[in-house]
């Protein structure tokens, strides 16, 4: 089982997770989806967003853009943070239950191939 947060916001994955208000927590595994709830981040600073994260029990942050601050305390968390991310919630949940969050339609725009920087992506359903 792997516990995902996925920052949203009408329906879709948050473009930026650095100013997200809540994230939605789901546990995966081998049969099936478990939406937890939403967890409200209600702060800005990177190591206070990272240790709510972090005492919700998230394993996988799935989110669009964030910055490299907000990144390195989510990582130093113990967190594995899969960025880069858009499209409706319910679609990149079942993305990543699938393995299939590297496919194009799940990726933001301009950041497709080579030069896309989502760190630590390993293919979705805890990875490896």
């Amino acid at each position: 089982m792997t516990k995902i947060a996925i920052p949203h916001w009408q329906g879709r994955v948050s473009p930026v997770f650095d100013v997200a208000a809540q994230v939605m927590l789901v546990d995966v595994n081998a049969g099936g989806l478990t939406v937890l709830g939403d967890v409200e981040l209600g702060v800005e600073d990177a190591q206070q967003r990272a240790a709510l994260l972090a005492a919700a029990g998230v394993e996988v942050l799935v989110c669009g853009a964030i910055s490299w601050p907000v990144e390195a305390a989510v990582k130093a968390a113990d967190i594995e943070v899969i960025s880069q991310i858009c499209g409706g919630v319910e679609q990149v949940i079942k993305a990543y239950a699938g393995g299939r969050l590297g496919q194009r339609q799940y990726v933001m725009p301009g950041c497709y191939g080579r030069r896309c920087h989502r760190r630590g992506y390993r293919g979705g359903r805890g990875g490896g």
